[in-house]
């Protein structure tokens, strides 16, 4: 599963609720499985014939094809049916096959129901996961994008929006849809938006990006015939160039609230004609001004006619952005979802992607407070700093974590910075580029104290800086000063949950030797590295002393691990030492680490 996105898909998968696994080579033997087909403890050619056929059969008849099965069957005395999907796909360039197993109870309304729910569930959980898990916070534009999953099971998957800086205050924009439904499009969509990251990369304009789909589209089936709207927003200036192929234009509305959709020459889905010619426009987005992106889907959801449909949209957009305090705040990243609320009746006929870019009408200026050193300061810094954050639109996590981290950092100029003499100055400074990079800078002109090797219940406040913000630089050199740096984001529909559950991997603290060792075995992923990144962190009292990452006895290794290990390499570069990570030669561990390049900023051993 090396294709773009495949590690996202294995991240969904992981928990979902029915057993898969991941097939591959001559004999179809399973390369990777999920907790629930874990715990089964069972090969596939182990499992139990489902409706007569074995489900290893099944298999090989999928590979040979490369067409899908599903096999449903009668339920047993325990009132049980298990279904088989199998899904044809290539693993490492050879045939493979993606199985789920799914032992679904009967309902009183027969077995299809309780199966639909099941499935339901695995598309949710994927399709959610290949959304992106933020949207970039910009000084000059606020971001909202929601999905909603059609009523039928059978309608879902493939529909799919993001957001992707690209730089100087660049926005690339872009919502599509994906044929076909289910975890197959949802892999289908995967693809097509990684490459559309990949392409934006290199060269972002619209005529470029959409070519470059509509070659990569022809060269996958699955693709092929998918349609996409892909434009580049200049947040700082509000000029968009945009291009299609078989999309809607999106809907702008402007600060008086009169509405229009975009003009759009038309071209057919990506793949479906060879070379068809792609021609890009431009429009304006005055300050106030509001672009509504959207799928198929919305307009299936508003009305029975193409026309009807897109009128019906206009209106609740329209009614969406005049609602009050809709735009105040950070209020605007809740549109997409207000937008879907009241488009969105009882029934969903098809999946609904929808991405909000409002231009804001006043823009943000730098903090900077100028204090005294002294405790009775600190009120005043969490004050305005508090106030200064919520005009940006940041999320309630995120603006109580930065502020916890200034407050560390502000602390430690009240209370140490001129100890034994006169209490001198501070200065709190606070600004976001065009890019949304937040930085923040604390100064005194006292006298640092490097923390001691086990500071016990004080002297933490670099440990817990460094696990609130993206990056802590300390400089010591006439005075003290702290920058704080943090790339503004908004999870979409509001949800600022960061990533919780249980994971299978053990990640511990061994103080036994001369430097404290991270030892971590078992599967690592998302949850495991962050566990991994807070042990790494506790045990380096926030990067200061030296540490050593064991992964010896680890069974999978995600890219979230690799990030971990990334981060903490930077930290401890920063700070002059070097992360031993042990990792045995010849393991897939150490492969990975080889591979993203870790090889030269680690020890590897």
């Amino acid at each position: 599963m090396e294709d773009a996105g495949g590690a996202a898909l294995v991240a969904a998968m992981e928990t979902a609720h029915a057993a898969i696994f991941c097939l591959a080579g001559p004999a179809l033997e399973p390369v990777w499985a999920n907790a629930r087909a874990r715990a089964l403890g069972k090969a596939p050619g182990d499992l139990p014939s489902v409706a007569g056929h074995r489900v290893a059969d099944l298999a090989g008849v999928v590979a040979r094809s490369g067409r899908p099965e599903t096999v449903h069957g009668d339920p047993g005395p325990d009132g049980r049916a298990a279904t088989v999907v199998l899904h044809p796909l290539q693993v490492r360039g050879q045939p493979g096959v993606l199985l789920l197993l799914e032992a679904a109870r009967a309902e009183s309304s027969g077995v299809g129901h309780g199966r639909a729910i099941a499935e339901g569930d695995v598309v949710d959980q994927v399709q959610h996961s290949l959304l992106p898990p933020t949207l970039p916070l910009l000084p000059d534009v606020r971001l909202s994008g929601s999905y909603h999953r059609a009523t039928s099971v059978r309608a879902a998957g493939g529909d799919w929006y993001d957001a992707v800086p690209l730089g100087r205050g660049r926005l690339a924009l872009v919502v599509g849809d994906a044929v076909g439904h289910g975890v197959a499009a949802a892999g289908a969509m995967s693809r097509l938006r990684g490459a559309m990251r990949s392409v934006a990369m290199r060269d972002p304009s619209p005529a470029a990006v959409v070519a470059a789909l509509d070659a990569f589209a022809g060269q996958m089936e699955d693709i092929e015939g998918a349609s996409v709207f892909y434009g580049v927003l200049e947040a700082a200036t509000g000029r968009l160039t945009y291009a299609a192929a078989g999309h809607p234009a999106p809907l702008l509305v402007q600060p008086d609230g009169s509405a229009e959709f975009l003009p759009l020459e038309p071209r057919p889905p990506l793949g479906s004609l060879p070379g068809a010619p792609t021609v890009a426009a431009s429009a304006q987005l005055p300050q106030g001004a509001t672009l509504v992106l959207f799928s198929d889907g919305a307009v299936a959801a508003a009305g029975p006619l193409s026309a009807q449909g897109l009128g019906r949209l206009a209106e609740v957009s329209h009614a969406a952005l005049a609602a009050p305090g809709a735009l105040d705040g950070d209020a605007p990243s809740e549109l997409a979802a207000a937008i879907l609320e009241r488009l969105v009746a009882s029934e969903r006929p098809d999946d609904i992607a929808v991405l909000v870019a409002h231009r804001r009408a006043e823009t943000t200026e730098p903090l900077d407070l100028d204090l005294p050193a002294v405790p009775a300061a600190l009120p005043t810094v969490r004050r305005h700093l508090g106030a200064w954050l919520t005009g940006l639109g940041m999320g309630e996590q995120d603006r109580v974590g930065v502020m916890v981290a200034v407050g560390e950092a502000a602390a430690n100029a009240a209370e140490h910075a001129y100890r034994g003499v006169e209490p001198g100055r501070m200065q709190v400074t606070a600004a976001v580029d065009v890019d949304g990079q937040l930085t923040v800078t604390v100064r005194d002109r006292g006298r640092w104290r490097p923390p001691d090797r086990d500071p016990g219940d004080r002297g933490r406040g670099l440990l817990i800086m460094r696990q609130l913000v993206d990056g802590v630089v300390l400089q010591g050199e006439h005075g003290t000063t702290v920058t704080l740096s943090m790339r503004l984001r908004r999870s979409p529909e509001g949800d600022e949950d960061r990533p919780g559950g249980t994971t299978a991997a053990d990640v511990a603290v061994d103080r036994t030797s001369e430097r404290p060792v991270v030892r971590v075995a078992g599967a690592v992923d998302l949850v495991g590295a962050e566990q991994m990144r807070i042990r790494l962190l506790e045990a380096s009292h926030g990067g200061t002393g030296r540490v050593e990452l064991d992964l010896t006895a680890v069974t999978l290794f995600s890219s979230a691990a690799v990030r971990v290990v990334l981060a903490m390499a930077r930290i401890a570069g920063e700070e002059g030492w070097r992360l031993v990570v042990h990792a045995p030669e010849g393991g897939v561990t150490r492969h990975i680490l080889e591979i993203s390049g870790l090889g030269g900023l680690v020890e590897l051993r």
